[in-house]
């Protein structure tokens, strides 16, 4: 059985004879054919990307001297497919997605081969996200969300529309909407001006800059957080505020570190001294809604991601 399915977008076939031992695991035939890891030769084997003599084979399978082999190989240091990746679509058209990605998930993967994240589950059921420009690995995105941070996630398809969207949030013109569970009560909506850099210190974190020369010292980006109260909750000593979030800006960690800045962090991030709830899992940040303008039409869009369920019990408990 051969491949019969037209090539997508960037893949590659190569056709080996197998030179080496007379008698090979699968897997390692294909590390020292390919020069690749064990672990992503088995990968591509599970994908059904590999043909021994012609037919499908199980992973376990021998290469003998002499066998031939054809790998179908995604594209260089794309996102694995995964088509099964549970991940909401609410919007698709030729040149833009629009995804609601799950708490938990990471944007992108970080080194080739790693699975599980927003940019596998989209390059699987839009092949052709890869070819999008940017970087390979990011599968198209256009921007990101933090792991544990769900909801609107916007990638393109075609290079034209990845410089057009990341054009606009270059201009600030992307309107990107959050809701936020923080600690303590606050009474009256607000704007956070203070630029932000990596924390020497801790490089999972950010700093926020209050001082203009320690800002400029360590390359802190100019952030701009606006937020307003929706609703609050408890009392004194257990007093949360649910608020709406949005940032013209996008910089690493922002609305967690600029409001665990002004004393209300996020409910449930450890990372910026953000307290935990019982039955919560995760931090209570959700990128609710985003519009921008159509990098064909020009049309002003906007999509609404609903809060997940178990954000929405973690507020009825509260109430």
């Amino acid at each position: 059985m051969t491949f019969h399915a037209p090539l997508e977008p960037g893949e590659s076939l190569r056709e080996l004879t197998w030179s080496g031992a007379e008698s090979e695991r699968l897997d390692r035939a294909l590390a020292a054919a390919l020069g690749l890891s064990r672990r992503r030769c088995m990968q591509l084997v599970e994908e059904d990307r590999v043909r021994l003599n012609g037919k499908r084979v199980p992973k376990g399978a021998t290469v003998s001297l002499g066998a031939r082999l054809t790998v179908r190989l995604p594209p260089a240091d794309a996102p694995t497919p995964q088509p099964d990746l549970p991940i909401g679509i609410l919007h698709a058209d030729p040149a833009v997605i629009v995804a609601d990605k799950p708490a938990g998930m990471p944007s992108h993967p970080l080194k080739p081969g790693e699975l599980g994240t927003a940019a596998n589950a989209l390059v699987g059921r839009f092949a052709d996200l890869v070819t999008a420009g940017g970087s390979p690995r990011e599968g198209g995105l256009v921007h990101r969300l933090d792991t544990a941070t769900s909801g609107c996630l916007i990638a393109a398809r075609t290079p034209e529309a990845l410089a057009a969207l990341r054009a606009q949030f270059d201009a600030h013109t992307v309107e990107k909407t959050y809701l936020a569970l923080v600690e303590g009560h606050v009474h009256s909506e607000g704007a956070i001006d203070a630029a932000i850099a990596h924390d020497e210190s801790d490089p999972r974190r950010v700093r926020v800059s209050s001082d203009v020369a320690w800002g400029v010292e360590h390359r802190a980006r100019p952030a701009r957080t606006l937020y307003a109260p929706q609703e609050r909750l408890g009392s004194a000593g257990t007093a949360f505020t649910l608020l709406r979030v949005q940032i013209p800006t996008g910089v690493l960690h922002q609305i967690r570190a600029h409001l665990a800045h002004i004393g209300h962090p996020v409910v449930g991030d450890a990372l910026y001294g953000g307290p935990a709830i019982a039955g919560l899992q995760r931090h209570f940040l959700h990128a609710s809604a985003i519009a921008f303008d159509h990098p064909q039409s020009g049309q002003r869009l906007s999509f609404e991601s609903p809060l997940p369920s178990e954000l929405r019990d973690a507020l009825a408990r509260l109430r």
